[in-house]
């Protein structure tokens, strides 16, 4: 298990440098002046260099850098330039309604996902199956800011079941937070339910045609505790690393559907940024959400010894 760790932290840490290296060379692949961009068109060429020097912008790109993962090995991710605070204090303040929204999201998916796979490896080439694998396969196929309008056309516009927008913390008014999130995760999850579903599919398929479950079924166990008991466990290993890889896609996520429902969340700060040519926050928010779809991929690989002993992450 050490090795294993060791091993996927080395990883993680080439993969966090060349994520660092991307969102910094950012303030650099973008057309323009980052400092003119905050300045209005009155402004003189000495207020635009005076406040190039104040943001580091005229020292040398090897310099910069040097300075910026200095910082950064600190733990200080600089000060947003519009918000006027720091970077690091701005992305926390939001990361609690980012990963609740993922995690909303994710749950709904894997328990939408994996019991439509189960339903369709049973019912193998018969009429649940394909209805599930078609409906898996339109959900495959629609952009989540397409879902995340019809959403809120048919339950906020239509219906005025929910909110078509804003956020309510969980803190003032739990059941106010459940409607302000629901609408956003379900758009979230829905896309990922056929992913999951189609690799939950597969995964039972291959366990049951397996010799163990030929003979739990001759010694009479019933169907439902066959599949549920013997045949998911020992199929779970794929599943979980679809579900690993969705967690990261709903992270992405919500940087879309964050700005489509008014979430202020981490996906919302860093498109303000994008506008704003707010690089600090931009540079500061890929690393930080880097770090946490790396730190949720490293408990999903440590979670396959938990399901399946045979695992040998040491190995």
């Amino acid at each position: 298990m050490t090795a294993f760790l060791i091993r996927r932290l080395a990883g993680a840490f080439v993969v966090l440098v060349l994520v660092s290296l991307m969102s910094f060379a950012l303030i650099w692949l973008v057309p323009g002046d980052t400092a003119a961009a905050f300045l209005d068109a009155s402004a003189t060429p000495e207020q635009i260099a005076k406040l190039r020097s104040a943001l580091g912008l005229d020292k040398p790109l090897p310099l910069q850098m040097i300075e910026w993962y200095g910082r950064v090995l600190s733990g200080d991710l600089g000060q947003s330039i519009l918000l006027n605070r720091s970077v690091a204090d701005a992305l926390l303040e939001r990361l609690p309604v980012t990963l609740a929204l993922a995690s909303l999201a994710l749950v709904f998916a894997v328990i939408a996902g994996v019991a439509a796979g189960i339903v369709s490896a049973v019912y193998h080439n018969r009429w649940p199956d394909q209805a599930l694998m078609a409906t898996a396969l339109l959900g495959l196929s629609v952009p989540d800011f397409w879902l995340g309008l019809v959403m809120v056309l048919v339950f906020a516009v239509s219906l005025g079941w929910l909110p078509s927008g804003g956020f309510t913390p969980f803190t003032s008014d739990p059941v106010g937070w459940l409607r302000t999130v629901i609408l956003p995760a379900l758009t979230l999850g829905l896309v990922q339910v056929g992913f999951i579903a189609r690799m939950a599919r597969a995964s039972m398929l291959e366990t049951l045609n397996q010799d163990f479950i030929r003979t739990a079924d001759a010694k009479g166990l019933s169907r439902l505790t066959i599949v549920l008991r013997h045949g998911l466990p020992n199929a779970m290993i794929p599943i979980l690393t679809v579900i690993g890889i969705v967690a990261g896609a709903l992270l992405g996520g919500t940087v879309i559907i964050e700005q489509v429902f008014s979430i202020p969340g981490i996906g919302r700060l860093i498109v303000g940024a994008i506008g704003s040519r707010d690089f600090p926050v931009l540079q500061g928010g890929l690393l930080f959400l880097a770090v946490v779809y790396l730190t949720i991929n490293l408990i999903v690989d440590i979670l396959y010894a938990v399901v399946d002993p045979r695992v040998r992450l040491s190995q």
